[in-house]
């Protein structure tokens, strides 16, 4: 199946359609940070983002940075063609808890073992996520875990009929 037309891009943005199959990791400047039942769960300087084509970054976070208890193993597992196999961890916050809400790579496969030690965290599920200060949106549907700011433009992955893509 055919992709759809990127969206313009404009001064300071990137389209998700430039970015690479196989994904590329890459450091994010700035504060990365993540909000659950109104507590401040992580706010870190050491982020990486994931970049594959299609789908707007996806963040990886030390799990060394994530304040104590706000992650706990979960049941479930899923494998990526690149990454390897994930496992699932609920996250907690504020007195809330969401089952399965963030996953992670603890054996990646080659180039990607900078992510071994860092957690993604879905962020329709969160109260809050940013990135350098900006609210992100999160990634259309409920399989993925990208986080959209002003720099990046689509269309993204996750939309209606993007199944194919």
């Amino acid at each position: 199946m055919r992709h759809p037309t990127p969206d313009p891009v404009g001064p300071g943005q990137e389209s998700v359609w430039d970015y690479p199959r196989p994904p590329r990791v890459e450091p994010v400047r700035g504060t990365v940070t993540i909000t659950l039942g109104g507590e401040r769960i992580v706010a870190t300087k050491g982020a990486l983002r994931v970049l594959e084509t299609s789908h707007p970054p996806v963040y990886y976070l030390p799990i060394a940075d994530f304040v104590p208890g706000a992650l706990t193993r979960a049941p479930g597992a899923s494998f990526c063609e690149f990454k390897g196999a994930a496992r699932y961890l609920d996250v907690h916050g504020g007195g809330r808890t969401v089952p399965g809400a963030a996953w992670n790579y603890p054996n990646p496969e080659p180039g990607y073992e900078e992510l071994a030690d860092r957690v993604a965290v879905y962020a329709q599920e969160m109260d809050e996520c940013t990135v350098a200060g900006e609210v992100v949106t999160p990634q259309p549907g409920r399989f993925y875990g990208g986080w959209i700011t002003a720099q990046v433009v689509g269309p993204f992955k996750g939309i209606a009929g993007s199944m194919g893509w």
